[in-house]
């Protein structure tokens, strides 16, 4: 029984030599998963003003900023819906930042045939600026997972409660096309920076979709450098974070919150925050 997965990636110009490592390990896992009867479909969405000038082996979408920043959403809704159109049983998505663990592919397939109602989210391991893996060998022995998200041990699923979907990140989950129509797909009122993840994963708890991890689907961020706390996006998070509140009567992101008003960039207003005057 063959299994088509689109890998779905967002990409820019700013992460090309992320995405060129991207694209040489999804080939090597692609070769390794061969015989396990794994159909892939690359899906490239770009997210600058111009449309790239190359691609890889894959399917390319263009889909320019608007007004307030690149569309992260709205371009994963149209390589969501064009997968869908090309028949892919199964959604990949996978931040142009992170490579794929060994087992990514395999046990991502395998998870939706036990839980085929769920939203299904692997651990992610961020990479030192010294680790610049050449080959899906040398990850096994970086693989150190973000401590605030859950871990289980390989081929193991472990299910969310209704308080954890706060901790989904968008960086590497996978869905049948049925559980993508069930959530109806990312709200693209959020551009730009921040928050448009958090609001898939409250969309999918209040349509009754369980959020599962799966142990051992691996993927791993490769660095680049960020500020702490990430003061280019402080007006993305701002605007991005009163949308969320005003459907979900909570901000996100407020660890960013706190130390922008800890700066003294940003105060309360009311129940929410603004720049401060």
């Amino acid at each position: 029984m063959t299994t088509r997965v689109a890998v779905i990636t967002t990409a820019s110009s700013a992460r090309l030599a992320h995405l060129h490592r991207q694209r040489r390990f999804l080939r090597e896992a692609q070769s390794e998963t061969s015989a396990a009867g794994i159909d892939l479909l690359r899906i490239e969405v770009w997210l600058d003003d111009a449309a790239p000038q190359e691609v890889g082996n894959a399917t390319v979408l263009h889909l320019p900023p608007g007004a307030h920043g690149m569309r992260v959403g709205a371009a994963r809704n149209a390589a969501a819906r064009h997968a869908i159109e090309a028949g892919a049983d199964l959604l990949l998505f996978l931040d142009v930042d992170c490579l794929p663990g060994p087992d990514l592919l395999p046990l991502s397939t395998d998870a939706p045939r036990r839980r085929p109602d769920d939203l299904l989210a692997g651990p992610v391991t961020y990479l030192a600026s010294v680790q610049r893996p050449n080959a899906l060998a040398d990850l096994p022995a970086l693989t150190r997972p973000h401590p605030a998200r859950p871990d289980p041990a390989p081929g193991a699923l472990a299910h969310a409660a209704p308080t954890d979907y706060a901790l989904f990140w968008s960086l590497s989950f996978a869905v049948t096309p049925r559980v993508w129509e069930r959530i109806g797909g990312f709200d693209e009122a959020y551009e730009g920076y921040g928050a448009e993840d958090t609001d898939f994963a409250f969309r999918a708890r209040e349509r009754g979709v369980a959020l599962t991890w799966v142990g051992g689907a691996h993927a791993y961020h490769q660095w680049h450098p960020s500020g702490t706390p990430p003061w280019r996006h402080l007006d993305d998070i701002l605007r991005n974070g009163r949308i969320f509140a005003e459907r979900w009567g909570t901000w996100p992101m407020e660890g960013w919150l706190e130390a922008f008003a800890a700066a003294g960039a940003i105060e309360r207003d009311g129940d929410g925050w603004r720049r401060a005057s």
